[in-house]
């Protein structure tokens, strides 16, 4: 196999090179012979949608996803109408880019909450008020597990099995989850939920557990390889389960921001070519 052809389903999370324009990590994945792009919607507003969708389809990028709806656990009322709106505008720009999935960050507890079922709850509810529209404009949501040092601030869904719970009351196409390896290494019996999650998988993403973590855990994404996560076992629990799509790269790190863009995307690929690549095809 080439080199290009093995990269072929390799996809930049633009998270990864922080610093870059969407122009620039487009030409960056061009560049580097990349499949596929994970965009931001910070940076798609930079640089608007219409010249955005002509720039992905001039460069034959895909869309693995676009980053990101949710944050719905409010129980003002007020509020979470604003955020379905919010979340409709997002919807429309997924169909616009032709993503495979608009990924969903449930949110954390609303300030002064301690209740994580009922802001569970509410974040289901919330989707349940967005499949309708989604369905319409041909997306798919992916509820994004998030590890649990983040249930306070980002993600009140913390397993796979939660995700997946909230997920199955709906059809396949219409609600899906995110497989990532940096919040779901540590779940029991993570294989079998990959295995149930099946049809579901809407993207796979991955990034290693680095220790000791930095004091601002939102950066605590290592390169892989760098940390304790076993990606063989879990990128083959992935490809038993039927997923067929794009694996993304979505690296939280202060380090790599600072680093040279292209270089921090060379690295990463070399390392999903001995880590994660091998075992796509078993």
């Amino acid at each position: 196999m080439t080199t290009q052809a093995a990269l072929s389903r390799l996809s930049l999370n633009q998270r990864t090179t922080a610093s870059w324009s969407l122009p620039e990590a487009i030409k960056g994945c061009v560049d580097a012979g990349l499949g596929a792009i994970g965009i931001w919607r910070e940076q798609l507003a930079e640089a608007g949608l219409e010249k955005a969708c002509r720039l992905v389809a001039d460069s034959g990028l895909r869309v693995s996803s676009l980053c990101r709806g949710g944050f719905f656990t409010t129980a003002d009322s007020q509020e979470a109408q604003t955020a379905e709106a919010r979340n409709r505008e997002a919807i429309d720009e997924a169909a616009a880019l032709d993503a495979a999935t608009l990924v969903l960050v449930p949110g954390g507890l609303p300030s002064g909450d301690r209740d994580l079922q009922a802001a569970r709850d509410r974040a289901t509810r919330a989707i349940e008020r967005l499949v309708p529209y989604a369905s319409e404009r041909g997306v798919t949501l992916g509820i994004e597990p998030m590890n649990p040092i983040y249930a306070a601030d980002r993600g009140v869904i913390s397993t796979l099995a939660q995700a997946l719970d909230i997920a199955e009351r709906f059809e396949a196409r219409e609600v899906g989850v995110v497989v990532d390896t940096f919040h779901l290494w540590w779940e029991p019996g993570i294989a079998e939920q990959v295995q149930r999650a099946a049809e579901r998988i809407v993207s796979y993403q991955v990034s290693d557990w680095i220790t000791p973590l930095p004091a601002d855990t939102l950066l605590a994404r290592g390169m892989m390889g760098d940390g304790h996560i076993d990606f063989t076992s879990f990128t083959s629990s992935v490809v038993k389960a039927g997923y067929r799509g794009d694996i993304e790269v979505e690296i939280f790190n202060a380090d790599l921001w600072a680093a040279p863009p292209a270089e921090v995307v060379n690295t990463m690929a070399g390392r999903y070519l001995q880590l994660v690549q091998p075992y796509l095809d078993e």
